[in-house]
């Protein structure tokens, strides 16, 4: 007989958000059971709340993923996240998140005046930390990052690194050094991850053929398997929902 299988939900920031927030999202394994699961690099970083049985309530910091991870979600855990793109870094965070490439930093329990409570309602907490992020949002923003990341979001990344450059009036040379600076991969890089991630949903439609710009299917498959540990059959077949992201599609 099958558990009750882990729960997700999603909510997408209103348009003010959009430059700096990819998405809120909720995970809450109720099933009494731990789950093994895979997480795969999909291009944002992330602020989690956590809390579970037997540990205290925290706040994390995830950075940017570039490998895919094993990892275990304990019974009775429930989880709530603001997915980040790249521009939150330096005009949100105010930092750098180049040292937490597959890693994380805890941050105070009272970040950003978030409290235990905020894991009770996910809706809830959407509305508080859509808030908190337009007060956070400064005034005064470099237009060429805007362009520039506007870019890379709308294109999946399939730009090449020059006409990012050439259409965000930014050279090639200062793109690349903010990228090392901030992000802490290269956008070539990036670029690689964020049309994997652009992938995932014609991958559990069943659509296992490349629909970006892959030179051919060896290619497609070759990145799917470097970034998943699997092929696009099997990420398609999600056999025990393993792979979270993939499970999450199409929740509410």
């Amino acid at each position: 007989m099958r558990n009750v299988e882990i729960q997700y939900q999603r909510n997408l920031p209103d348009k003010s958000l959009t430059e700096f927030v990819e998405c809120f999202w909720m995970v809450e394994n109720s099933t009494g059971m731990e789950k093994d699961v895979i997480v795969m690099p999909d291009a944002n970083f992330d602020l989690v709340l956590t809390k579970d049985k037997d540990e205290p309530f925290q706040i994390y910091l995830l950075g940017l993923g570039t490998l895919y991870d094993k990892r275990k979600i304990e019974a009775h855990t429930k989880m709530v996240f603001i997915s980040f793109k790249l521009l939150a870094a330096e005009y949100l965070l105010h930092k750098s998140i180049a040292t937490l490439i597959n890693k994380f930093e805890q941050l105070p329990n009272n970040f950003w005046d978030f409290e235990e409570s905020d894991l009770n309602d996910f809706n809830a907490f959407s509305l508080k930390a859509s808030q908190k992020i337009k007060m956070l949002i400064p005034t005064n923003i470099d237009h060429r990052k805007q362009k520039l990341f506007d870019l890379i979001y709308s294109s999946n990344g399939e730009l090449t690194i020059a006409a990012f450059s050439e259409k965000s009036f930014w050279n090639s040379r200062q793109i690349n050094r903010y990228f090392t600076q901030y992000i802490g991969i290269s956008l070539k890089a990036y670029r690689n991850i964020l049309r994997f991630r652009a992938s995932f949903e014609q991958i559990k439609k069943g659509e296992l053929f490349p629909e970006l710009n892959y030179s051919d299917q060896a290619h497609f498959s070759r990145e799917v398997k470097k970034l998943s540990g699997v092929n696009p059959r099997e990420l398609h077949r999600n056999k025990n929902d393993r792979f979270i992201q993939v499970s999450a599609i199409g929740k509410k």
